[in-house]
């Protein structure tokens, strides 16, 4: 379903990413792993078409390095950014419409669908989104991607600085989404939850993929956890 081949990236002058390759299939959650600095993000933003790069870029078949955000996401890729932006003066019912890519297509996911999936949001769906706590925001930002109906999301750092208990909640939820049908790419430094969850893993250190294998390959492989994840 997309296919990364000999992806670099760059920040000004800076030489980011160095010839990452990696792919996702349909249905399947493929964990990206990495200290911070390793290029993870980077190479988030560059499928997504917001920093310069080079090389391929293949969503089933078709060629988008070189496309705009918004084309790129009308395709069906969904990013969810670390930095959760959401719209704090919106309501949360507000902001989980503004992610429709239109008022007159209905896709796969409703509101409904988001109230049920975390009814949290539907406790607090006339709340300013901004005074919701982290975990809160971030069921946000998830569901408000998901309102317009991507057939993969990147989803980065989704459990950062979230209690155990809501970790394990966004494990459970991302387990729904494959259900559903639609791919996961997951940025993710606690190692748990990404071995859980997981059809695959992908090791990122210097800007490169230095792994790629099974959960239990990676579990198996002491010096890769060693050299490149293990602080």
């Amino acid at each position: 379903m997309l296919k990364v081949e000999k992806l670099h990236a760059f920040y000004g002058k800076s030489h980011v990413l160095h010839g990452v390759s990696l792919e996702v299939g349909p249905g399947e959650i493929v964990a990206l792993l990495g200290r911070n600095g390793s290029g993870r993000t980077t190479t988030a933003k560059a499928i997504m078409g917001m920093v310069d790069a080079q090389g391929s870029l293949l969503w089933k078949g078709q060629e988008i390095l070189g496309k705009k955000t918004f084309q790129i996401a009308h395709l069906g890729l969904g990013y969810v950014p670390e930095s959760r932006d959401i719209f704090p003066e919106l309501t949360v019912e507000e902001n989980l419409i503004l992610g429709q890519k239109s008022t007159r297509q209905s896709g796969r996911w409703t509101l409904k669908d988001m109230y049920e999936m975390f009814p949290r949001l539907q406790e607090r769906h006339n709340m300013l989104a901004g005074v919701m706590s982290g975990g809160e925001q971030q069921m946000l930002t998830l569901c408000r991607t998901l309102m317009g109906d991507p057939e993969l999301i990147i989803i980065d750092e989704p459990t950062e600085g979230l209690a155990p208990k809501i970790v394990e909640l966004v494990g459970q939820y991302l387990k729904i989404l494959k259900s559903r049908g639609i791919s996961v790419l997951l940025i993710e430094q606690k190692l748990t939850i990404a071995m859980d969850i997981s059809d695959r893993c992908s090791v990122m250190g210097h800007g490169s993929i230095v792994f790629t294998g099974t959960p239990e390959e990676l579990r198996r492989d002491s010096y890769i956890r060693k050299e490149w994840l293990e602080v």
